[in-house]
């Protein structure tokens, strides 16, 4: 009742409708739209403004909302967080983890925790740590198959796809000194969920491409193997992106300084 209220005062004072109602649903009328849009523009303008001021002062406070991948986040970031938090108790932290990063409207977040290629130059974008990508399998699948000679024996292999941010993750690339080369795998599995293809590569099912934050243990242990170690994927950095509007404000600056200490220990 008391949005209603709100709402029907706004209308009076405006002097149109804002709002079509038909029973339970609501629907924005065109000037409510535009009175929408144009209200969002300046309460992003006024948290700007805001932000350059208490910036001045050294305060770091305010709502710091985050995307990241969802194994990394999980892993990486959520622990992050937590310590700034502690950190920073004016800071209320939002962690939104998610394997289509591309879908989250950029005016949703302030910084968007990346791995990979960069595919909107709009954004203001900052190296936090090189992430090279392996190619692996367990040591059980290479003793029956032996090791691939190049790249393209893989597609006779049985190959483990990871769908992330509905890129084409059965066009793999490997590079070396001399050429890049693709190559078509037909997935024998494929999931979503990045700690689940480590799991299915590890139970020896399949040939896998991970991130080497996801399978330094595994190597290190023997668990997987490298495979083609000469023609590497490309790497694919840890990127921190901001959009524009709030690359000026103390939490945001203060966050990404926190990752990258967090990533060069």
């Amino acid at each position: 009742p008391a949005v209603t209220q709100r709402l029907q005062e706004l209308e009076r004072r405006v002097g149109v409708r804002l709002v079509h109602r038909t029973g339970r649903t609501l629907a924005l009328t065109e000037e409510g739209l535009l009175l929408a849009d144009g209200g969002g523009s300046i309460v992003a303008a006024l948290g700007s403004l805001t932000d350059q001021i208490q910036a001045r002062r050294g305060a770091v406070t305010g709502r710091l909302r985050l995307v990241a991948p969802l194994g990394f986040g999980r892993v990486y970031i959520a622990p992050l967080v937590s310590a700034f938090a502690a950190t920073h108790p004016a800071v209320q932290v939002e962690l939104h983890l998610s394997d289509r990063q591309g879908t989250i409207s950029d005016g949703n977040w302030d910084i968007a925790v990346h791995i990979g290629e960069l595919r909107d130059s709009s954004l203001l974008a900052h190296r936090i740590a090189p992430n090279d990508r392996i190619c692996c399998a367990a040591p059980s699948l290479l003793a029956t198959r032996g090791l691939p000679a190049s790249p393209g024996e893989l597609t006779g292999w049985p190959c483990i796809a990871i769908r992330e941010n509905d890129e084409d993750t059965t066009l793999w690339r490997f590079a070396s000194a001399e050429r890049t080369q693709t190559v078509r795998i037909e997935p024998a599995l494929a999931t979503n969920d990045g700690e689940v293809a480590r799991d299915w590569a590890v139970a020896g099912l399949g040939v896998v491409v991970r991130s080497e934050w996801s399978v330094a243990e595994d190597l290190a242990a023997g668990r997987l193997m490298r495979v083609l170690p000469e023609t590497p994927p490309p790497s694919a950095d840890v990127m921190a992106l901001v959009a524009s509007r709030a690359g000026r404000s103390a939490r945001v600056t203060a966050f990404i300084a926190a990752l990258r200490r967090a990533f060069t220990r």
